[in-house]
């Protein structure tokens, strides 16, 4: 106790400074050994895995890059290629709808010629029934007068006229 009596922390004793540092040089060597090792190691491997993730990240970067100008790239081509599809389309409709109105117009003139030519037939035909017809008014006219004529002759000329009244009214 007669040590501790006289002991005061701001007066440094020879004994106190030895003992001190062969204390902090004990515990050094401890620390460096149990716990700078290990300490160390972890820090290299959390240094080592932190350079990796950034690594991974950039190139993770560059390869979204590559997909994007990719995809903008596809996407030009997709858009070029539905142009190009709406173009092919859009002049196969006008082929098929000018097809369409030949096809119809070339049907309407065959239907106007058919029809044509049926009109002339029976244009022709009305006609020589009524050249058929009007041949024999002609002659049942003529038979008529005849008759007539040999009957007399005043009334020849009443008769025909009381005969073509009687053809016009049939």
């Amino acid at each position: 106790m007669f040590l501790l009596a006289k002991f005061t922390p701001i007066i440094p004793y020879p004994g106190l400074i030895l003992w001190t540092v062969v204390i902090f040089g004990i515990f050094w060597v401890i620390m460096r050994n149990f716990a700078f090792k290990p300490i160390i190691e972890a820090l290299e491997k959390r240094d080592t895995s932190i350079q990796k993730a950034m690594e991974d990240s950039k190139a993770a970067r560059e390869q979204m890059e590559n997909f994007k100008e990719e995809s903008a790239q596809f996407l030009g081509e997709a858009r070029a290629e539905q142009s190009s599809i709406m173009k092919e389309a859009r002049a196969e409709k006008e082929k098929m709808v000018n097809d369409a109105k030949e096809e119809a117009r070339v049907e309407a003139n065959k239907i106007i010629a058919s029809a044509r030519a049926e009109i002339n037939a029976e244009k022709s035909s009305a006609i020589t029934e009524l050249k058929k017809g009007s041949g024999v008014f002609a002659l049942e006219i003529a038979e008529k007068v005849i008759q007539k004529q040999l009957m007399g002759k005043d009334d020849n000329e009443s008769f025909a006229n009381g005969l073509i009244n009687d053809i016009k009214l049939n």
